[in-house]
């Protein structure tokens, strides 16, 4: 209880300013306090004693959309740098995502809903796997890794990529299916929405997302050191969050003609692409995932399951 106090006093002020650079004047978060104390300082801990300096400690971070994956990942990233004195890099899976190009001609070769960013198929796996075989390596170089840029549905230009210039001691993986596992083919032909329903009638889609979860992406996901899965009450509840976020987005950008907001009807159809895996994740990742951080209906952290 100490070292969590006195990790408290050195960590507060650069969460609360991270927390404050997230808010709108309509939407503050509530018991920030207790978020940091109670929870991500214990899961601070838990990951900091499992590095091993020698090695990249990969931890994947995974949550439905707008469950709150960048601002948990960006605390306990502050955390581990400011308390325990590590070198963090934090990347999202959506940094990873294929080229307009390259999903354009997925979606003329597999299923026209390809071209639609999100789900597993629709990222570069081999620069993923590449990008952790480098940082697992005995030596290392320099690493130019993409950003990708959801405004105009492309990769930034080079220039603009992250620069990792020395191996880091953590390496924060999140996105919103990462660690997903493949259903059951049999469950496969029940369509979970409207979108499958009148867009992948012969299951076309649906197959191939799966066959991905089944052979890349178990591949991509076998490297990861422990798995921390932040599990909301239902998928109603994360397009309700989403719409939120939407908005909060708008509210920071000002309407900029640069940046595209996506309309409510939009997000939702948006996320219809992501359902399917999302609620195969409730069911079965709390059986595997290393950590459970279980979110009430207000969006605040409920509890915290340390599994392993």
């Amino acid at each position: 209880m100490i070292s969590v106090i006195n990790c408290y006093r050195k960590v507060n002020n650069e969460c609360f300013k991270f927390i404050k650079s997230q808010e709108t004047p309509k939407e503050k978060f509530k018991n920030k306090e207790k978020m940091i104390k109670s929870f991500l300082i214990p899961i601070s801990f838990w990951i900091a004693k499992k590095v091993d300096k020698k090695r990249s400690y990969i931890v994947g971070l995974s949550g439905g959309q707008g469950s709150g994956k960048t601002t948990i990942s960006s605390i306990i990233s502050i955390i581990l740098r400011k308390y325990f004195k590590l070198n963090v890099f934090t990347i999202s899976i959506d940094d990873f995502y294929k080229t307009r190009k390259e999903r354009f001609l997925l979606s003329k070769r597999i299923h026209p809903s390809l071209m639609t960013r999100g789900v597993p198929g629709t990222h570069d796996i081999n620069m993923m796997l590449d990008f952790f075989k480098r940082v697992k390596g005995k030596k290392f170089s320099l690493l130019k890794l993409p950003k990708f840029n959801k405004a105009i549905d492309e990769r930034y230009n080079k220039k603009l990529w992250h620069s990792l210039k020395k191996r880091p001691d953590v390496i924060i993986f999140e996105g919103w299916c990462v660690g997903a596992k493949p259903e059951k083919n049999s469950t496969l032909k029940k369509s979970v929405n409207s979108l499958e329903k009148l867009k992948d009638k012969k299951l076309t889609w649906r197959r191939y997302v799966n066959k991905q979860l089944k052979t890349n992406y178990k591949q991509l996901y076998d490297q990861l050191n422990c798995l921390l899965y932040i599990k909301s009450n239902n998928f109603s509840l994360l397009r309700k969050w989403r719409i939120k976020q939407e908005k909060k987005l708008m509210l920071k950008k000002k309407r900029s003609n640069k940046f595209k907001i996506m309309s409510d009807k939009e997000v939702i159809n948006f996320m219809r692409t992501y359902q399917r895996v999302t609620q195969n994740m409730f069911k079965y990742v709390p059986k595997y995932a290393s950590i459970i951080l279980n979110l009430k209906s207000n969006h605040q952290i409920k509890s915290v399951i340390y599994n392993k």
